[in-house]
């Protein structure tokens, strides 16, 4: 059943196809769709703008359990949004394209950017990322609604290791192995001009760390362990460790606005933003 989009009142169905005028939807029905790990892999490495990258990002079908959770969940959706379409596809990243600093968080959730269409948007956790990132003055808002609310952001990119919800946030290794090649393949676009990467919990770091070896940079070993506020240069870009906005950290006061006001200092200053 087609149903409005909360803000433009356009109808969509559920997930919702490429290239039907979703806003800020990268693709149109004409975007090849990787279907295998290899597909995957092969687009990845063949991309040579963020333009496209975004769009291929946004069919992949690569991950078969992924697909049928993050579809299934945009047919049933949750009772306070069972009056909206569902984006119900991989996420790409959102912001700035020659970006000082970028924000890597796991995986979208299956209410929020899955519901939305845009990373970290729509949920009590992008609420409390974006509202940080306006304190900073790097978001031009201190919420992310939906994807057609005007959101901008200033020398900054928010991207996540893996693009589709998975279930109990809880992608398998296959999963994060399948799609870490759209996330090797930003770096390569994005390395030239970033010079802090905000990690959100300790599997983001894992896949930063994996990330910048895949883009050639020699990562020390031991390999730095994650923690709140740890800095860890490596090569030209400064990795900065952050617990994740989850409300599981945020209700329990493990992750306070104070102590990602501090991440955000941080990040300008390494950053020169």
């Amino acid at each position: 059943m087609r149903l409005p989009h909360v803000r433009t009142g356009e109808y969509f169905d559920s997930p919702v196809p490429a290239g039907t005028g979703w806003p800020g939807d990268p693709a149109t029905p004409d975007t090849v769709v990787a279907s295998t790990a290899a597909r995957a892999r092969s687009l990845a490495r063949r991309t040579r703008s963020l333009e496209d990258l975004d769009a291929l990002v946004s069919v992949c079908r690569a991950c078969p359990r992924l697909v049928t959770w993050r579809e299934d969940v945009a047919l049933a959706k949750r009772r306070s949004f069972a009056g909206e379409p569902y984006w119900g596809r991989p996420i790409p990243g959102f912001g700035a394209a020659e970006p000082g600093i970028l924000v890597l968080g796991l995986a979208p959730a299956a209410h929020g950017a899955n519901r939305t269409g845009r990373v970290f948007t729509g949920d009590r956790s992008g609420d409390f990322l974006f509202a940080a990132m306006y304190r900073a003055e790097l978001a031009s808002a201190p919420d992310s609604v939906d994807a057609a609310d005007g959101l901008s952001l200033n020398d900054t990119r928010v991207v996540a290791a893996v693009r589709c919800a998975p279930p109990d946030n809880a992608p398998t290794p296959d999963e994060r192995a399948t799609c870490a090649p759209w996330l090797d393949a930003e770096w390569r676009l994005l390395a030239p001009s970033v010079k802090a990467i905000v990690v959100l919990g300790g599997f983001a770091w894992r896949a930063a760390l994996d990330m910048l070896r895949a883009g050639g940079v020699a990562v020390p070993k031991p390999m730095p362990k994650f923690g709140h506020l740890v800095t860890a240069p490596i090569g030209a870009v400064t990795l900065i460790g952050c617990y994740h906005p989850s409300q599981q950290n945020t209700f329990t006061g493990r992750l306070t606005p104070a102590m990602l006001d501090d991440v955000f200092a941080e990040a300008k200053r390494i950053a020169h933003v």
